[in-house]
């Protein structure tokens, strides 16, 4: 049986931030450590997308930055300027490349498909594979993305769309994304906000078709890459394991009001570094627990009225957009969390506190 000073149980995102971090400021160098992990290969399989409220190891990942986004219903657009906090892009799979490059310098780093043939007696166990039950009434988000070219220029790159409302919401919270790479190129995403159960909103494939004809009016594309995916909006439970440390969404670094991960993974990873030589006797790395608990109150909201998403999300936005970005991204003093509480329709809030 092998043995390893430090173990990563899976090498997506989470377990490759953190091993980067390791390694980049030199934690490894007298370190064994293991990524167990099965895919047989890397390449681009996911988008990250987040506004940049701090500095981050992978601005050279970075597919397209943006200064400007909307936000829209059928009856309303909402232009906002981000530039004190670019919105950014990263790719999958040159974050891929760039940390597995940089990891395969160690001779201490080794991979492995499974644990069999690990003695983790005296490890320390990072685990980013989450553990989440589909239990009755809790929300997810899930959505579809393509990654479209078209042969015109078609799209203004210089600014996103953060949400469209004006799609059909079939009783639930939908509403489209679009992240123009170029004037060419650009993601096109339907999300849902719903506990998975109802499966005739599950046609993505038909709903991107209806956007992309009837709405942006593209009849004619080429699809160059596609991608699923679920977000749990909720806490995985038993956290606390004094046989392993959970990290990336597994450890609590979802933003449950948004669904953004990537930037609370890499300050998770750059707390871990910092404290590794005592990991297992210092707190576990949190998002601010005021967010766990206004996100909760936001989500009973949205599902007991979840038409009016688009109006909330309206609000927020009312606030100035620094105040509205350092909310969603975990940044926000106490009165730019009042500015942003203000602006929410009291009464509906008020009901789901009592």
């Amino acid at each position: 049986m092998r043995e390893f000073d430090y173990i990563i149980v899976g090498g997506g995102c989470a377990g490759l931030s953190l091993a980067y971090e390791l390694e980049i400021h030199d934690k490894l160098k007298n370190k064994t450590l293991a990524i167990i992990e099965p895919r047989d290969e890397y390449k681009r399989d996911k988008t990250w997308s987040f506004w940049k409220v701090f500095s981050h190891n992978f601005d050279d990942c970075v597919k397209k930055s943006w200064t400007n986004f909307t936000i829209n219903t059928a009856n309303e657009t909402k232009y906002i300027d981000c530039k004190q906090t670019p919105y950014q892009t990263i790719d999958s799979g040159m974050f891929y490349e760039k940390i597995l490059t940089k990891l395969r310098l160690n001779k201490n780093i080794y991979y492995l498909k499974n644990a069999d043939e690990i003695n983790n007696s005296n490890s320390i166990i990072f685990n980013s594979v989450p553990k989440f039950e589909k239990k009755r009434g809790n929300l997810w988000q899930h959505f579809c993305g393509v990654e479209i070219e078209t042969d015109k220029d078609f799209f203004d790159d210089e600014i996103f769309n953060l949400m469209d409302f004006a799609c059909d919401q079939r009783n639930k919270v939908h509403f489209f994304y679009t992240l123009p790479f170029s004037k060419r190129n650009a993601l096109v995403e339907t999300t849902w906000i719903s506990d998975l159960n109802d499966e005739r909103i599950k046609d993505y494939d038909d709903q991107i078709d209806n956007y992309l004809s009837n709405h942006l009016n593209i009849r004619d594309c080429k699809i160059n890459f596609k991608e699923t995916g679920t977000i749990p909006l909720f806490r995985q439970e038993n956290l606390k394991n004094n046989k392993e440390i959970f990290i990336g969404s597994a450890g609590g670094m979802t933003r449950l009001s948004t669904g953004y991960t990537f930037l609370n993974i890499q300050e998770q990873s750059k707390y871990i570094r910092e404290n590794i030589e005592r990991i297992k006797s210092v707190n576990l790395y949190q998002i601010d627990k005021k967010y766990d608990f206004l996100d909760k109150i936001l989500l009973k909201v949205l599902k007991n009225n979840s038409s009016e998403m688009s109006n909330i999300f309206f609000k927020v936005f009312n606030s100035s957009p620094q105040t509205a970005i350092n909310f969603l991204s975990n940044k926000s003093n106490f009165f730019e969390d009042l500015e942003v509480i203000l602006k929410m329709p009291k009464w509906k809030f008020l009901k789901e506190i009592i």
